[in-house]
């Protein structure tokens, strides 16, 4: 008898809603976090938040949206450290994005209300920016090189050949981004000040661009139709269908 097909077998259903929560909590997170903020504020002093957008994501921790923060990383984490691709080096890049993402959300960054920072804040700051730098290096990686990977012997179907368009642009995105927000930090430690708004901006992008690739991955958009599936020899191979 023949497996069942990804759209009837219990485990690989499973194993494609975890790719698109790790999708839809990377996309939602900036958007949930500023929006959280803002409205806290709203409700509890009636008025807006100064700034009303914190310079940067990691910032949020300081707000009364940290739980939401680290929450969501760690979800983020474990769901990445849960992940299983084709071999070995899948469950390597897998287990080493979620032991950044936990590194991100337990290390917090420079707390932007503070106009002193000890050697210890120091160091915890730099060691969230390593986590942070590295973690969305090895995710751009993930997307360039092993998302676009298919099962041995599969035809690429026309919707495989889009999606992958999506992880190498993704991954080239993450990557242009973690080279902003590197700069950007290095210029506030040596000016001895605050990063830009920027930085805010460019972790977003990431996320974005992250949260897309994930949610493509986990076909919750740009499937392939069933007629592409039979053809390709997907529904044999369940487990690898993206």
């Amino acid at each position: 008898m023949l497996p069942h097909s990804t759209s009837t077998n219990p485990a690989v259903l499973s194993y494609y809603t975890m790719r698109r929560v790790v999708g839809i909590l990377a996309l939602a997170l900036p958007f949930a976090l500023a929006a959280g903020s803002i409205l806290t504020d709203l409700l509890i002093s009636s008025h807006l938040p100064h700034p009303i957008l914190q310079r940067s994501i990691s910032d949020y921790y300081y707000t009364p949206m940290r739980d939401l923060y680290v929450g969501s990383l760690c979800a983020i984490a474990t769901f990445l450290a849960c992940s299983r691709g084709y071999d070995l080096h899948d469950e390597i890049a897998g287990y080493v994005a979620g032991a950044c993402a936990s590194g991100v959300a337990l290390f917090p960054s420079f707390n932007p209300h503070s106009s002193h920072f000890t050697q210890l804040d120091f160091a915890i700051g730099l060691i969230h920016t390593a986590f942070a730098s590295l973690m969305f290096l090895v995710l751009s990686y993930i997307c360039i090189f092993r998302f676009r990977k298919s099962a041995p012997g599969r035809r690429l179907t026309p919707g495989k050949r889009h999606r992958n368009r999506i992880y190498q642009s993704s991954g080239l995105v993450m990557i242009v981004c973690i080279i902003a927000m590197v700069a950007i930090t290095i210029r506030a430690v040596i000016a001895e000040r605050h990063p830009s708004h920027w930085l805010f901006w460019s972790e977003t992008v990431a996320l974005c661009a992250f949260g897309l690739a994930w949610l493509t991955k986990g076909e919750g958009i740009m499937r392939d139709k069933p007629h592409e599936r039979l053809h390709s020899g997907a529904h044999h191979r369940p487990a690898e269908s993206c």
